[in-house]
């Protein structure tokens, strides 16, 4: 059997899986320049060759298409397909495509609709086939997935973005990217609720730190006032949200506002979870499966809605050097794994 390899193509990283004989070797995640250029995938790509056998199968899923540096999706879609053809450079090259399976790239273009940001797809069709009744949840840097896995298929009603939106299946909040004026709009501070600012001063990657949950791999993009993010820059960056300095109170204090805004989101997603959950009517014993750099926030829910946690990478069976990766990309390990199921097939 062909070495495998993933490729989930983001708009903020690129990701890469290694599989072999079916077997999760290796898992990467490079980021992508913040410029407003579509060579920053281009560049993403390319730092991931070195790690790309000559005679692989690509299979290649993507969200990036969604890039404010491409006119529309169909262009996007167009351009990473493009991107991905002179990697393969004449190999095999499959293009997933949710429920209609792989695509040769040119096929893949003309169903730009089934190709657009069908990554979510790939892992929850991944986890149904062996976890029967689940709630996939994967929580990125800058979206948050909810996937519910009935009977063993994937049980969305939405396919695009916008039906997912619409689904509640889809949130655009995460650890990482999301401003913290996403998050809430006002907050509790020394007695009192304050509005806060309107503004990007700091990021949900600011809150997370500060509450001591964030991964230190899980932030790959400069902080929003490009400096450096140890915990006093962080506190500064949410005091600005308050229109404040950092000095103007005590560091327990940043870290308290910090947990605040951390369960504003929590309580988001699991507004989301619980509509999903009553919809599909999940059975009590269905598990959350965890996903993504802010599976910990999962982890949280499961919690909240008092169920078992499953992650990813326990249900990829991956080795204990590539467990957190594969579960922190696993878009990139489920295609890469469909993809060998489907060529041993």
């Amino acid at each position: 059997m062909p070495t495998i390899i993933g490729w989930d193509l983001g708009g903020a990283n690129v990701k890469l899986a290694r599989v072999e004989d079916g077997v999760v070797i290796g898992v990467v995640q490079i980021p992508c320049r913040i410029i407003p250029e579509r060579r920053k995938f281009d560049e993403a790509v390319a730092a991931a060759l070195p790690r790309v056998s000559s005679s692989a199968v690509h299979a290649v899923t993507m969200t990036g298409e969604l890039s404010d540096v491409f006119n529309d999706r169909a262009e996007g879609v167009a351009y990473l397909i493009d991107v991905m053809a002179r990697i393969a450079a004449g190999g095999m090259l499959r293009i997933y495509a949710g429920s209609a399976g792989f695509l040769s790239p040119e096929e893949a273009k003309r169903r730009m609709i089934d190709v657009a940001s069908a990554n979510w797809h790939a892992t929850a069709a991944f986890v149904a086939r062996h976890v029967r009744d689940a709630l996939l949840i994967d929580v990125g840097t800058t979206t948050t997935d909810l996937i519910p896995i009935k009977r063993g298929t994937v049980a969305a009603r939405g396919a695009t973005d916008a039906e997912r939106l619409t689904e509640g299946e889809l949130l655009y909040t995460g650890v990482v990217r999301t401003p913290v004026m996403a998050a809430a709009r006002s907050a509790p501070f020394r007695g009192r609720i304050q509005r806060i600012a309107a503004e990007r001063f700091a990021t949900m990657a600011d809150v997370w730190r500060l509450a001591g949950e964030l991964p230190g791999d899980a932030d790959t993009h400069p902080a929003a006032d490009q400096r450096g993010k140890t915990a006093a820059e962080c506190a500064a960056r949410l005091a600005r949200m308050l229109g404040r300095d950092a000095s103007d109170a005590a560091h327990s204090e940043w870290v308290t506002l910090a947990r605040y805004f951390a369960d504003c989101q929590l309580a988001e997603i699991e507004h989301a979870a619980r509509g999903l959950v009553e919809r599909d009517g999940l059975l009590p014993n269905a598990p959350v499966v965890g996903a993504g750099c802010g599976r910990f926030a999962a982890k949280r829910l499961a919690e909240r809605l008092g169920r078992r946690y499953v992650d990813f990478a326990d249900v990829v069976g991956a080795a204990a050097e590539a467990h957190d990766m594969a579960a922190c990309c696993a878009p990139a390990v489920a295609v890469a794994l469909l993809a060998s199921s489907s060529e041993a097939a």
